[in-house]
């Protein structure tokens, strides 16, 4: 149990360091977050004895340079330098300018959540999602006098739900995979939970828009502008990979940036390069929290929750209560719901055979609840690109997320009341 305990205890560093250290000051921003990212590590690093220093660095490097980090850093340097370019270019007020003349203004939060729903669900992605919609609801923020992390928490929660119920999404796929059963039999399942928790938001962000006004005086739309929002989301909702998504983006914004006279090609790089460095911190955070996880699994933590988590089941609610937290505790420990499936998939299915429970509710049961943690930690992909693209410290965004929450309550809420019943 110590054992188990000191693996974990890294995460716990992180959280005094930065998360009690930030309420103590009153102010999120009085610690750096890539600070306390570097004091969990050393501390990590100091904890896992037993072998030599170099070889502790060594493990956490490899955490710190996965093939899926690295693709994450990809695709955040590609983001960086599309949205930038974009911004110089003009792109950003021409589709902000958009949105404000075809939405009524008590319509823009609810739109812009529908949007993010439609386009989440269509491309399977919620980082592809974040990185076509955060931007423009940075600029309606501003425009509109509204709170910049409240409009990016409406495109993170509206990413996540096609994250969730999307047939190419990695973790629908994975989930199923794990749990034998068909990917339209856990749609079905699974949009007993998201799809009602969905219409409640929508309803709530008609309501909180009431009182949203748009600007006076709109300026005129240049369509030309929007050109290379409107052929990224195209292309994404047609399957293209994001990476060429964002390189296609990229060249669009210097084509039209140099016809129109927004810079030169000099300028176009000026503006990639300084989209690039203002996702210094994002990368940095990104392959310290992979480090850092990898050494808490190295030392037996994700093991350990695992095994604590699983001791006491004897219901068939039991099950799926515990099947539920441990995607949740090790979404945590991952900061990557993918991963956290692929890491307990196994064992949720050993566990839902023993107690009967229907593999198709399972498989939901997992996409759901790692959905929902991965959209609250402040150190997933998701907020930290949200958060890179609007210029916000991500825990600025987690008050505002109150579709991951909802997704999280109606899954619990069908596990404590057997529902849908012939799937209980």
């Amino acid at each position: 149990m110590k054992k188990g305990l000191l693996a974990l205890s890294p995460i716990g560093v992180f959280v005094v360091m930065y998360l009690v250290t930030s309420i103590v000051a009153g102010d999120f921003y009085k610690v750096p977050i890539t600070v306390a990212f570097m004091a969990a590590s050393m501390y990590a690093v100091m904890v896992c004895g037993g072998i030599p220093l170099r070889k502790r660095i060594d493990i956490y490097s490899r955490g710190a340079g996965t093939g899926q980090m690295m693709l994450m850093i990809w695709i955040f340097i590609l983001a960086g330098a599309f949205a930038h370019s974009a911004k110089v270019m003009g792109s950003i007020d021409a589709t902000v300018n958009l949105a404000l003349a075809v939405l009524p203004s008590q319509m823009l939060l609810a739109g812009l959540f529908l949007a993010a729903c439609f386009i989440s669900l269509s491309i399977g992605t919620s980082v592809g999602t974040i990185v076509a919609l955060t931007p423009i609801a940075a600029g309606v923020a501003t425009q509109t006098d509204t709170s910049v992390a409240l409009m990016t928490a409406v495109v993170v929660g509206g990413s996540l739900f096609g994250d969730n119920l999307s047939f190419i999404s990695d973790t629908t796929i994975v989930a199923t995979q794990t749990q034998g059963c068909k990917l339209s039999d856990k749609f079905r399942v699974n949009s007993f939970i998201v799809i009602p928790a969905a219409v409640i938001i929508l309803v709530v962000y008609v309501f909180m828009g009431q009182g949203m006004r748009s600007p006076a005086n709109v300026h005129d739309i240049e369509l030309l502008k929007v050109l290379p929002y409107l052929i990224v989301l195209i292309t994404a909702i047609f399957g293209m990979n994001v990476m060429a998504v964002l390189a296609l983006g990229i060249l669009l914004t210097g084509a039209i940036g140099m016809v129109q006279g927004a810079y030169d090609v000099f300028g176009w790089m000026q503006a990639m390069g300084q989209g690039i460095i203002g996702m210094g911190e994002l990368i940095i955070i990104t392959m310290m929290a992979g480090g850092l996880l990898e050494i808490i699994r190295h030392n037996g933590g994700i093991d350990y929750l695992i095994e604590r988590l699983t001791r006491h089941i004897s219901t068939k609610r039991g099950a799926e209560l515990s099947i539920a937290a441990l995607v949740s505790l090790v979404d945590l420990c991952t900061a990557n719901n993918t991963v956290a499936i692929i890491t307990v998939g196994g064992i949720a299915k050993h566990i839902g055979d023993r107690y009967g429970v229907d593999n198709r509710k399972a498989a939901s049961i997992l996409d759901t609840f790692s959905c929902m943690m991965q959209g609250v930690i402040p150190y997933g992909a998701q907020l930290l690109m949200a958060a890179g693209l609007a210029g916000l410290n991500p825990v600025a965004i987690v008050p505002y997320l109150y579709y991951p929450l909802a997704i999280g309550i109606a899954a619990l809420m069908l596990i404590l009341f057997r529902y849908p019943k012939r799937y209980s």
